[in-house]
């Protein structure tokens, strides 16, 4: 499949997981690919399962970092017409027991991360091709969960840049949208899954059961289900697409 030939696709968070899924599948399509991350080895690794993957190390959370990987990125493959802000941590606690710095922290990666990632991406879009910024949320971005109230501020967050920046960007040919998955089958739900058992007592079976339920299909998504997504977001299908927060979630409510 072409779709995407010619198509430079920036994507953080890409060493693993929903991101890794992500850039496999539009490298698929064509298009090249740049993927970004704190780590560089899970980035080689996954850049050597097809070659139009090229691996830049950056921290979200820094601007300066994330705009001379920008630059490397540009240098490899042209300027982006699609950017993908993928990358995000979680941790839980009740809220009486989050620390302001942990606070802060989640922000920085969920919310800032995104606002750093879509001004250095969009400041190089060629604009003379339809452009695409695309938030990787979550349901907490939607609805609130229990025990994640600092996530659950930093998604809500970036729902409400991706809205506003869509309508500021109407005009020029760029959509903004954010895919907002349920809990989704990743190393990071691994750890949420081992933090439940260590701080419940639970077993396994039971911790997997308290989230998995939580979708009224009974199961986890997939991160190809969420690539699958983006890449439909891409599309020329979705040019009238803007401003959206794309549910995925088996019909969660």
């Amino acid at each position: 499949m072409s779709e995407l030939l010619g198509h430079h696709a920036i994507v953080t968070g890409a060493g693993s997981g929903v991101g890794e899924a992500i850039a496999l599948a539009l490298a698929a399509r064509g298009a090249r690919v740049t993927a970004i991350g704190r780590r560089l080895e899970p980035l080689q690794a996954l850049a050597r399962k097809d070659d139009r993957i090229f691996a830049a190390t950056a921290d979200v959370t820094d601007a300066g970092a994330m705009a001379v990987a920008m630059e490397e990125a540009v240098k490899k493959n042209g300027a982006p017409t699609i950017v993908i802000a993928n990358a995000g941590s979680a941790e839980s606690a009740p809220f009486h027991r989050t620390s302001a710095e942990s606070f802060r922290s989640t922000l920085d990666v969920n919310l800032t991360g995104v606002f750093n990632t879509f001004q250095a991406g969009f400041a190089k879009m060629n604009r003379k091709q339809p452009g695409r910024l695309i938030a990787v949320a979550s349901t907490a971005g939607l609805k609130g969960y229990p025990y994640v109230s600092a996530y659950c501020a930093a998604k809500h967050g970036v729902v409400g840049l991706v809205r506003s920046l869509a309508q500021e960007l109407a005009k020029t040919g760029v959509t903004v949208n954010a895919v907002c998955p349920g809990f989704t089958d990743t190393p990071m739900l691994q750890r949420s899954i081992d933090n439940i058992v260590e701080k419940t007592g639970r077993s396994r079976e039971e911790s997997v059961a308290s989230l998995r339920d939580v979708n009224p299909q009974g199961r986890f998504i997939q991160p190809d289900e969420i690539a699958e997504t983006v890449i439909w977001l891409c599309s020329d299908a979705a040019a009238s697409v803007t401003g959206q927060a794309i549910s995925l979630s088996g019909g969660e409510t």
